[in-house]
Protein backbone atom coordinates (compact mmCIF):
# COMPACT_ATOMS: atom_id res chain seq x y z
CA UNK A 1 0.00 0.00 0.00
CA UNK A 2 1.18 3.59 -0.66
CA UNK A 3 1.51 5.79 2.11
CA UNK A 4 -0.61 8.42 0.27
CA UNK A 5 -3.76 5.75 0.77
CA UNK A 6 -2.99 5.53 4.51
CA UNK A 7 -5.43 7.58 6.88
CA UNK A 8 -3.97 11.02 7.52
CA UNK A 9 -2.65 10.31 11.11
CA UNK A 10 -0.46 7.19 10.37
CA UNK A 11 1.08 9.07 7.54
CA UNK A 12 4.62 10.18 8.65
CA UNK A 13 4.64 13.41 7.68
CA UNK A 14 1.58 14.93 8.49
CA UNK A 15 1.96 12.09 11.66
CA UNK A 16 5.15 14.84 12.72
CA UNK A 17 3.31 17.81 11.99
CA UNK A 18 0.22 17.01 13.79
CA UNK A 19 2.03 15.07 17.16
CA UNK A 20 5.58 16.04 16.96
CA UNK A 21 8.69 13.89 15.60
CA UNK A 22 9.26 12.27 19.42
CA UNK A 23 5.59 10.22 18.66
CA UNK A 24 7.49 8.82 15.47
CA UNK A 25 8.63 5.40 15.60
CA UNK A 26 12.11 4.47 14.64
CA UNK A 27 10.80 3.33 10.91
CA UNK A 28 8.40 6.57 10.44
CA UNK A 29 11.17 8.81 10.98
CA UNK A 30 13.75 6.77 8.64
CA UNK A 31 10.45 6.58 6.21
CA UNK A 32 10.74 10.39 6.24
CA UNK A 33 14.22 10.44 5.60
CA UNK A 34 13.84 8.29 2.85
CA UNK A 35 11.60 9.92 1.22
CA UNK A 36 10.44 7.10 -1.18
CA UNK A 37 10.17 3.49 -1.12
CA UNK A 38 10.88 1.09 -4.03
CA UNK A 39 8.29 -0.89 -6.67
CA UNK A 40 6.38 -3.26 -4.36
CA UNK A 41 7.61 -1.60 -0.91
CA UNK A 42 6.83 2.35 0.36
CA UNK A 43 8.87 3.95 2.70
CA UNK A 44 8.22 2.69 6.01
CA UNK A 45 8.12 -0.89 4.46
CA UNK A 46 11.56 -0.27 3.49
CA UNK A 47 12.92 1.56 6.58
CA UNK A 48 11.23 -1.09 8.83
CA UNK A 49 13.51 -3.67 6.29
CA UNK A 50 16.19 -1.75 6.85
CA UNK A 51 16.23 -1.84 10.60
CA UNK A 52 15.71 -5.10 10.81
CA UNK A 53 18.27 -6.19 8.26
CA UNK A 54 20.83 -3.69 10.99
CA UNK A 55 19.00 -4.68 13.37
CA UNK A 56 19.34 -1.50 15.48
CA UNK A 57 20.01 2.39 14.49
CA UNK A 58 23.83 2.24 16.05
CA UNK A 59 24.30 -0.84 13.61
CA UNK A 60 22.65 1.46 10.89
CA UNK A 61 24.55 4.58 11.11
CA UNK A 62 27.93 2.55 11.82
CA UNK A 63 27.45 0.74 8.91
CA UNK A 64 30.28 1.26 6.25
CA UNK A 65 28.81 1.91 2.64
CA UNK A 66 29.12 -1.66 1.50
CA UNK A 67 26.65 -3.08 4.40
CA UNK A 68 24.84 0.05 4.01
CA UNK A 69 24.44 -0.37 0.10
CA UNK A 70 22.91 -4.31 0.80
CA UNK A 71 19.48 -3.43 1.10
CA UNK A 72 17.61 -3.15 -1.88
CA UNK A 73 16.81 0.26 -2.69
CA UNK A 74 19.68 2.15 -0.34
CA UNK A 75 22.59 3.18 -2.78
CA UNK A 76 25.08 5.82 -2.08
CA UNK A 77 23.26 8.84 -2.18
CA UNK A 78 21.10 7.78 0.45
CA UNK A 79 24.44 6.46 2.61
CA UNK A 80 25.79 10.23 2.03
CA UNK A 81 22.82 11.80 3.09
CA UNK A 82 22.89 9.77 5.83
CA UNK A 83 26.28 10.35 7.00
CA UNK A 84 26.01 13.81 6.37
CA UNK A 85 22.77 13.98 8.97
CA UNK A 86 24.87 12.47 11.36
CA UNK A 87 27.78 14.57 11.21
CA UNK A 88 25.57 17.38 12.03
CA UNK A 89 24.11 15.89 14.81
CA UNK A 90 27.75 15.38 15.96
CA UNK A 91 28.15 19.49 15.10
CA UNK A 92 24.83 20.56 16.73
CA UNK A 93 25.73 19.06 20.12
CA UNK A 94 29.45 20.22 19.65
CA UNK A 95 27.76 23.65 19.82
CA UNK A 96 25.53 22.72 22.76
CA UNK A 97 28.76 21.92 24.79
CA UNK A 98 30.53 25.08 23.83
CA UNK A 99 27.21 27.40 24.21
CA UNK A 100 26.24 25.63 27.78
CA UNK A 101 27.90 25.01 31.07
CA UNK A 102 29.12 21.44 30.43
CA UNK A 103 29.79 20.75 34.04
CA UNK A 104 25.76 21.87 34.47
CA UNK A 105 24.31 20.17 31.43
CA UNK A 106 26.17 16.33 31.45
CA UNK A 107 23.79 15.04 29.59
CA UNK A 108 24.86 16.62 26.42
CA UNK A 109 27.98 15.72 27.31
CA UNK A 110 26.93 12.26 27.51
CA UNK A 111 25.32 12.29 24.09
CA UNK A 112 27.65 14.01 22.17
CA UNK A 113 30.41 11.46 23.06
CA UNK A 114 28.34 8.75 22.35
CA UNK A 115 28.09 9.41 19.09
CA UNK A 116 31.71 10.45 19.04
CA UNK A 117 33.47 7.49 20.36
CA UNK A 118 30.80 4.16 20.25
CA UNK A 119 31.15 3.73 16.80
CA UNK A 120 35.00 3.34 17.09
CA UNK A 121 36.41 -0.12 16.50
CA UNK A 122 39.53 1.09 18.23
CA UNK A 123 39.76 2.04 22.02
CA UNK A 124 40.80 6.32 21.91
CA UNK A 125 41.62 8.94 25.13
CA UNK A 126 39.86 12.12 24.66
CA UNK A 127 40.05 14.91 26.48
CA UNK A 128 37.61 18.06 26.67
CA UNK A 129 39.19 21.46 27.70
CA UNK A 130 37.13 23.28 29.96
CA UNK A 131 37.12 26.67 30.56
CA UNK A 132 36.64 28.76 33.78
CA UNK A 133 33.06 28.56 33.51
CA UNK A 134 33.17 24.47 32.38
CA UNK A 135 32.25 25.29 29.03
CA UNK A 136 34.04 23.40 25.97
CA UNK A 137 36.78 25.41 24.62
CA UNK A 138 38.05 22.28 22.44
CA UNK A 139 38.11 18.75 22.59
CA UNK A 140 41.15 16.42 21.11
CA UNK A 141 42.10 13.01 21.13
CA UNK A 142 45.34 12.42 22.48
CA UNK A 143 46.08 8.53 22.39
CA UNK A 144 45.27 5.67 20.08
CA UNK A 145 45.25 1.83 21.54
CA UNK A 146 44.35 -1.22 20.71
CA UNK A 147 41.05 -2.89 20.50
CA UNK A 148 41.87 -3.56 24.33
CA UNK A 149 43.61 -0.70 25.72
CA UNK A 150 45.13 3.07 25.33
CA UNK A 151 48.32 4.05 26.43
CA UNK A 152 47.57 7.07 28.10
CA UNK A 153 50.79 9.72 29.01
CA UNK A 154 50.17 11.90 31.73
CA UNK A 155 53.03 14.15 30.81
CA UNK A 156 51.19 14.91 27.17
CA UNK A 157 48.18 15.85 28.96
CA UNK A 158 49.56 17.97 31.09
CA UNK A 159 51.51 19.73 27.93
CA UNK A 160 47.69 19.83 25.83
CA UNK A 161 46.21 21.35 29.00
CA UNK A 162 48.56 24.46 29.02
CA UNK A 163 48.49 24.78 25.33
CA UNK A 164 45.10 25.10 25.70
CA UNK A 165 45.26 27.12 28.92
CA UNK A 166 42.42 24.80 30.15
CA UNK A 167 41.21 25.24 33.83
CA UNK A 168 39.52 22.30 34.23
CA UNK A 169 38.78 18.46 32.04
CA UNK A 170 36.64 15.63 31.49
CA UNK A 171 38.23 12.72 30.53
CA UNK A 172 36.53 10.09 27.88
CA UNK A 173 37.74 6.81 26.23
CA UNK A 174 35.57 4.31 24.68
CA UNK A 175 35.21 0.20 25.54
CA UNK A 176 34.59 -1.27 22.15
CA UNK A 177 34.36 -4.60 23.93
CA UNK A 178 30.56 -3.39 24.60
CA UNK A 179 31.41 -3.33 28.68
CA UNK A 180 31.51 0.01 30.17
CA UNK A 181 32.41 -0.93 33.48
CA UNK A 182 35.49 0.77 34.62
CA UNK A 183 38.55 -1.65 34.62
CA UNK A 184 41.16 -1.32 37.17
CA UNK A 185 44.12 0.28 34.68
CA UNK A 186 40.98 2.81 34.07
CA UNK A 187 40.90 3.88 37.70
CA UNK A 188 44.66 3.84 37.67
CA UNK A 189 45.57 5.73 34.86
CA UNK A 190 42.72 8.09 35.83
CA UNK A 191 44.03 8.84 39.87
CA UNK A 192 47.83 9.33 38.03
CA UNK A 193 46.08 11.89 35.67
CA UNK A 194 44.88 13.70 38.97
CA UNK A 195 47.45 13.79 40.28
CA UNK A 196 49.64 15.07 37.60
CA UNK A 197 47.33 18.08 36.43
CA UNK A 198 46.61 18.78 40.45
CA UNK A 199 50.46 20.02 40.48
CA UNK A 200 49.56 22.51 37.37
CA UNK A 201 45.73 23.51 39.55
CA UNK A 202 43.66 21.90 36.59
CA UNK A 203 40.74 19.98 38.56
CA UNK A 204 39.20 16.37 36.72
CA UNK A 205 35.76 16.96 36.33
CA UNK A 206 34.58 13.75 34.99
CA UNK A 207 35.96 10.48 33.48
CA UNK A 208 33.28 9.18 31.17
CA UNK A 209 33.71 5.52 29.59
CA UNK A 210 31.69 5.02 26.20
CA UNK A 211 30.63 1.10 25.28
CA UNK A 212 27.47 0.31 22.58
CA UNK A 213 24.85 0.75 24.85
CA UNK A 214 25.82 2.88 28.35
CA UNK A 215 28.00 5.52 29.63
CA UNK A 216 29.53 5.36 32.85
CA UNK A 217 30.85 8.36 34.73
CA UNK A 218 33.54 8.01 36.96
CA UNK A 219 32.09 11.36 38.74
CA UNK A 220 28.59 9.88 39.79
CA UNK A 221 30.57 6.44 40.98
CA UNK A 222 32.36 8.49 43.39
CA UNK A 223 35.61 7.11 41.48
CA UNK A 224 37.02 11.08 41.32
Amino acid sequence: MQITQLPSDQRPREKLLQQGPQALSDAELLAIFFRTGIAGMNAIELAETTLSTHQSLQQLFNASLGDFCQVKGLGEAKYVQLQAVLELSKRFLQESCQRNTVFNSPEHVRHYLSLELKSRQQEVFMVLFLDNQNRLIHQDILFYGTINSASVYPREVVKAVLRHNAAAVIFAHNHPSGVAEPSEADKIITRKLISALALIDVPVLDHLIVADVSVISFAERGLI
